[in-house]
């Protein structure tokens, strides 16, 4: 596929339990980011992640294996009782993510719930995407997931929202941090904020990408962040979105 030849090289890791799924993905996949190993279940997953500690994982959500895949009617007894089962992918992460701290995680999955996409990032990923987004999609997030920001499907983020809101330590937004930025720049960052692409935003605000990133390295200079991870804290701390 069509890639840019200044893009960093990202080390990858594919888990999904469908081997045709994998296989399609790892094609479609920027020229500029490797795959290193690939896996199909929990215990599979934990071992090649820490064996080859990827700068990031692309994980399904849901796994065979593990405590989820093999819980059996203790699984049966937490739904009779109203509690989730337990995620493959959460579990993944778990155990893999303190033995290798500079890999990070990607929820890819078919589900958009709001319990799998609060679970997931509960666990530590830091971020959630349909499998329904294209090659290129995909390849953006990962670039954006290992230069530390946090990414999700727009119709997901607000999940991500509601679930974090109150427990970031929420703060009404100030006046004076709301008039370092211009309307537009305000417009913008509600956006960002909220996960939605560049190409999302110029398109809902008839603008082009390109000044999309204007205004977003102006919101960040201005407000004294560093990704759009920060930002997307930041608002949600000031019940801006």
């Amino acid at each position: 596929m069509n890639t840019s030849s200044d893009a960093p090289l990202v080390r990858v890791v594919i888990v999904d339990d469908h081997s045709i799924f994998r296989s399609g993905l790892k094609a479609d996949l920027d020229a500029s980011i490797e795959v290193v190993g690939e896996a199909h279940d929990v215990e599979s997953a934990v071992q090649v992640v820490t064996a080859t500690a990827p700068d990031v994982v692309l994980l399904d959500v849901h796994l065979p294996g593990g405590a989820a895949g093999s819980a059996g009617s203790g699984a049966a007894a937490s739904a009779a009782h109203g509690e989730a089962a337990p995620s493959g992918g959460a579990e993944v992460i778990r155990l893999a993510a303190p033995l290798v701290p500079g890999t990070r995680f990607l929820a890819l999955s078919v589900s958009d719930s709001a319990e799998d996409v609060v679970g997931v990032i509960r666990a530590g990923a830091r971020g959630y995407i349909t499998k329904g987004s294209s090659g290129i999609d995909v390849s953006r997030a990962v670039h954006a997931v290992a230069g530390g920001d946090a990414v999700f499907s727009p119709r997901l983020a607000g999940f991500v929202l509601d679930a974090f809101g109150v427990v970031s330590g929420e703060v009404a937004a100030t006046d004076e941090e709301l008039d370092r930025l211009s309307v537009r720049e305000q417009e913008v960052m509600r956006l960002i904020a909220r996960g939605y692409a560049y190409k999302e935003v110029a398109s809902d605000l008839f603008i082009s990408p390109k000044t999309v990133e204007t205004h977003v390295s102006a919101v960040l200079r201005k407000l004294q962040l560093s990704s759009r991870h920060e930002l997307t804290a930041w608002a949600t701390a000031r019940k801006l979105l």
